[in-house]
């Protein structure tokens, strides 16, 4: 891992950028160990930043990242091709990080967390600086579980309310809500 954070492994094969995802797909199924190599640099950095935020842990996400690549490995046999590659690994770590999250609220005990009275962290960078992007990558940590979820599916990965509501369980305008609440407890921990 770098000091930024991404993912590091060794350089790749030229051929390999020129690889397909769907004919990656094909060589793991027929078990092509290096397919699967290509495959988890072509998609590791992106799976590990949704787990990092899902998780709001890096430790949390470096186990999450393998566990994601062991289940695709495991159930590649059964990727169709309906979707891109890449979308189909999306799609199974958003669903292995929430269910790591459920599972770990359910362990602890802890329905719901509240940052109300916490002053531990305290911004130290305008938003112009490289710096803002950790404090932000800090402050979205430690958003409440619910809303951290809410905000990472909507505000960060793109998806939209409905969608949001499918994948955790939950109805529409809780979405919806959570994501407020999450941006105005962002702003209040990032304001200078």
């Amino acid at each position: 891992m770098t000091a930024t954070g991404q993912l590091r492994g060794p350089a790749l094969p030229s051929k390999a950028v020129t690889v397909s995802d769907a004919e990656l797909a094909a060589r793991c199924q027929a078990g092509d160990v290096e397919a699967f190599e290509v495959l988890y640099h072509r998609h590791a950095a992106r799976l590990f930043s949704v787990a990092c935020r899902l998780t709001g842990s890096m430790d949390a996400a470096e186990d999450l990242l393998q566990e994601i690549f062991l289940l695709a490995h495991r159930k590649l046999g059964s990727f169709k091709g309906d979707a891109a590659l890449g979308t189909w690994l999306y799609r199974l770590a958003i669903n292995h990080c929430l269910d790591f999250v459920r599972s770990r609220r359910a362990r602890d005990g802890k329905l719901t967390e509240t940052l109300d009275g916490d002053s531990s962290f305290v911004p130290a960078a305008r938003r112009e600086t490289p710096i803002a992007r950790i404090d932000l990558e800090r402050a979205i940590a430690r958003l409440p579980e619910g809303y951290r979820e809410a905000f990472v599916l909507h505000d960060v990965e793109g998806f939209d309310h409905k969608e949001v509501a499918r994948l955790l369980g939950i109805a529409e305008g809780t979405s919806k809500s959570q994501v407020f609440k999450a941006r105005m407890k962002l702003r209040s921990m990032l304001a200078t």
